[in-house]
């Protein structure tokens, strides 16, 4: 069965989906299996997987019962997607029957023994789309930058996980917080990092040792439709992202990495 992770922080601009794209590059390129699900209606990630959009079905779709997920993973171009499209922002109304939470959960059901690791990218809102990425989860990443607002909003995601863990999934463990954009010759970057010690803490979690530097090629890798670790492979950046891959799979590198990177 898959180890399904999700990528969240309800504050914007954080680094989401580039964590995401770059955990389905580098893993695919360890000999995993991996299926990127967009979970935000902005469709960053599937743009930036290579995926298009048009006269597919999507997450919407899946989340609505209009069909399966697996009618719904389409090849791209690092690894299989479930694409997003702008539809999404109004599920929270559309979504109202018993049972909404575990939607995403049951459908992974028929397709995680095809993959060794999902990977969920979530919008920047708690929502019922993070509710079924939480409940659907092992695990939570949680990136942030090192700005007071981005701290504010791990501060409020704790009551979700918190509730998410006491009714719908008490199974769900937050891995650890990633900091992106990281300068250690700021002042401010030393300040936030020590408070999100304590946060982490109280998340019975910690701040991965792991941190991702600002780089350039993180912004134009998905208007190539590549992650980070294909378009700029000897970046600064790429190698901290396989460290932090490393860092991140460890507890479970017992697993025997597929031959193939994503199901043909």
């Amino acid at each position: 069965m898959a180890r399904v992770i999700a990528v969240t922080n309800q504050k914007g601009g954080v680094g989401k989906t580039t964590t995401c794209s770059a955990l389905c590059g580098g893993l695919v390129a360890l000999g995993y299996r991996v299926l990127a699900i967009d979970l935000d209606p902005q469709g960053n990630l599937s743009f930036s997987l290579g995926v298009e959009v048009e006269d597919n079905f999507t997450i919407y779709d899946v989340m609505k019962g209009n069909c399966d997920i697996g009618d719904a993973i389409v090849k791209g171009e690092t690894c299989d997607v479930v694409p997003s499209n702008i539809l999404l922002s109004g599920l929270e109304l559309e979504m109202t029957g018993v049972g909404r939470e575990y939607v995403l959960r049951e459908q992974l059901g028929g397709v995680s023994k095809n993959y060794d690791y999902v990977i969920l990218d979530t919008p920047p809102a708690l929502s019922v789309l993070t509710i079924n990425a939480y409940t659907a989860s092992d695990e939570l990443v949680i990136p942030m930058l090192c700005e007071i607002l981005s701290l504010q909003g791990i501060a409020q995601l704790k009551q979700t996980i918190f509730a998410v863990k006491r009714y719908y999934n008490k199974q769900l463990c937050v891995r650890g917080i990633l900091l992106n954009k990281y300068n250690p010759r700021f002042t401010l970057t030393k300040e936030v990092e020590e408070l999100a010690e304590m946060i982490a803490q109280q998340l019975d979690t910690s701040i991965f040792k792991t941190k991702i530097s600002a780089c350039v090629s993180i912004a134009e890798a998905p208007a190539h439709g590549e992650s980070i670790m294909t378009y700029s492979p000897k970046s600064r950046a790429t190698q901290e992202y396989k460290a932090f891959i490393k860092e991140l799979i460890a507890p479970h590198d017992n697993k025997k990495p597929k031959k193939s990177g994503a199901k043909k």
